[in-house]
């Protein structure tokens, strides 16, 4: 008896107890969990830039679909490469010619446009090249390769196993189709 009398007091009380519960407690929505890759994504775009730079998204975005790029996508083009003949003298005006291009590696080439090498700018700031210097005598032999349908993953991968900051990128057909450094990648994962 004594037990319905407790249930009954608490069933009356209960609703009056109400208008004190939670009071001070922001209602919350539901915890929202994302089913895709393209769903996180956009959970990221839509979250306040007071909580995430666009700087962070842009990041975050960049991990999240690094598997699922390819070399293509970060490469320069063979259309802005600038190429040396191995032939060429090294002369003041090529030397200019290649410092203002920007780039820091350039593939050197025979008559038949076929790659025999690279020059790396770092070894002409150390030399003295005299006016009748060729390109060949400084060629870098050990040319490294990625195909453009290679993902980034397999990038890292190659840049570890030959210690390389710098590929000559091959299309389908194994025809020349770009460059990639190190740099491009770095700056895709950090800006």
């Amino acid at each position: 008896m004594l037990d319905d009398l407790l249930k009954k007091f608490v069933r009356w009380l209960d609703p009056k107890l109400d208008k004190y519960r939670h009071t001070n407690a922001p209602s919350r929505p539901p915890k929202y969990t994302p089913k895709s890759l393209e769903d996180f994504i956009g959970v990221l775009q839509r979250t306040p830039k007071s909580i995430l730079s666009s700087r962070d998204r842009s990041r975050i975005a960049a991990i999240m679909s690094f598997d699922d790029r390819t070399v293509e996508s970060i490469m320069v083009p063979k259309s802005k490469m600038i190429f040396v003949n191995s032939k060429e003298i090294l002369g003041p005006l090529v030397l200019d010619k290649l410092y203002k291009s920007g780039f820091t590696n350039f593939p050197v080439v025979d008559n038949n446009d076929k790659v025999k090498g690279i020059i790396h700018t770092e070894a002409l700031n150390t030399l003295e090249i005299k006016r009748t210097d060729r390109a060949e005598k400084y060629l870098d032999k050990d040319v490294q390769y990625l195909h453009a349908s290679d993902s980034l993953s397999h990038a890292v991968s190659e840049i570890e196993r030959t210690n390389s900051y710098y590929f000559l990128v091959l299309d389908d057909h194994d025809s020349l189709a770009g460059f990639f450094t190190i740099q491009m990648l770095l700056d895709y994962l950090l800006n």
